[in-house]
């Protein structure tokens, strides 16, 4: 059996589970998600805890267990407690600020890039080098921060640029001169 999908989920006080069919929407105090569960997957939901069981042993069945489990854990711990990801700002003149509910990031390009915050996030600003992305979806939080990554990818030779705020970047060796 699948070790994930076996674990059962708590359901902290608070959050709100119903299930009609294979919809499944979890309400807690700040966010209401919902799913369609996969058919052949059973959710059992026994006062505070919520199991999921499948069919048989087949590979997809399998495969479908852990990943099931994963995304209503995913949604009850995204409505109780939410999820973050802080990005950090590496290099000279690089900056971010809040406008309104738009992100405007000057990163050296001819024009400032500004992003509009989607339902359902928060990005803050506690400093011109630090950006933090909230949000109850641990999909949409991880989808926004990369994309906030990827206007100004961490350079190879030098580390500027935007990053996560542990991710390590292992800088180049610049050339030395010619030889002969």
């Amino acid at each position: 059996m699948s070790r994930i999908g076996r674990m059962p989920i708590t359901i902290p006080a608070g959050v709100e589970i119903k299930q009609e069919g294979t919809a499944l929407t979890v309400k807690g105090k700040d966010a209401t998600l919902s799913m369609n569960v996969h058919p052949e997957m059973t959710v059992k939901i026994d006062g505070n805890t919520i199991t999921v069981d499948r069919p048989s042993d087949d590979k997809t069945h399998r495969a479908l267990h852990g990943l099931t489990r994963s995304l209503i854990n995913n949604m009850v711990v995204g409505v109780s407690t939410g999820f973050s990801k802080n990005l950090d700002i590496v290099g000279v003149g690089y900056r971010a600020a809040k406008n309104g509910n738009k992100l405007v990031l000057s990163l050296g390009l001819s024009h400032p890039v500004e992003l509009e915050e989607p339902k359902g996030i928060t990005i803050d600003v506690p400093a011109a080098n630090k950006i933090i992305v909230k949000g109850a979806d641990k999909q949409l939080v991880g989808e926004i921060a990369a994309k906030i990554r990827s206007f100004r990818l961490p350079d190879a030779y030098k580390g500027k640029g935007i990053r996560y705020e542990n991710e390590f970047v292992r800088i180049k060796e610049g050339k030395t001169g010619a030889k002969k």
